[in-house]
């Protein structure tokens, strides 16, 4: 009868295990199902990393290398550009910040700040990106040498209204009258954004 006793409890606790396997199996498998997918892409609001490395095969753009306000005190012209990196507006635009570096990062200071990186403050100094940010991304500035703001726009500004305002700092041909400038293609997805 012992015998007997300890066959029957053990098909009992060999049937309570298999249960418990068979929930936990269910309750994995409803936890995979209902994970929402971990990628982002250029066209949605979701962090993915920096969008200059990413999105325009540029990561020398960040962290830049001047303030504002040290570009300010030494009279270089300024390329300053509001973003944030979880921006599908700000993604789409990183590729024309990086063009922008590509023919006057050696003569202009090419300052992309991050918005969520401006200190909130009941007012700025005017050598303080956050003076200028209007509460929207993508924004560009340009300053001239004198620091003063001959360009200040919100959205998908054209790379030929920002060059346009560099000719005219440094006394440059209009674009008429020069060759059309024509971007290098570094790597396949920055080549297709660039069209």
């Amino acid at each position: 009868m012992n015998s007997t006793k300890f066959l029957f409890l053990h098909k009992k606790i060999t049937g309570w295990q298999k249960l418990l396997s068979k929930c936990l199996l269910l309750v994995v498998c409803l936890f995979i199902i209902s994970m929402q997918t971990a990628y982002a892409g250029l066209n949605d609001d979701r962090y993915d990393g920096n969008m200059f490395v990413v999105y325009a095969g540029n990561g020398s753009l960040v962290p830049p290398r001047q303030t504002l306000a040290q570009s300010l005190a030494e009279h270089k012209p300024v390329f300053l550009a509001f973003y944030v990196d979880d921006s599908s507006e700000s993604k789409r635009y990183a590729i024309s910040i990086s063009r922008v570096q590509e023919f006057y990062g050696r003569v202009a200071e090419i300052i992309p700040i991050n918005v969520d990186t401006i200190p909130p403050k009941e007012t700025y100094d005017p050598r303080e990106p956050g003076y200028y940010y209007s509460g929207s991304v993508p924004q560009v500035l340009v300053f001239n040498q004198s620091g003063e703001v001959v360009l200040n726009k919100k959205g998908q500004v054209p790379f030929e209204e920002i060059d346009d305002e560099f000719r005219k700092i440094f006394d440059l041909s209009p674009r008429t009258e020069t060759a059309q400038l024509k971007r290098r293609a570094f790597n396949e997805f920055s080549s297709e954004l660039a069209k």
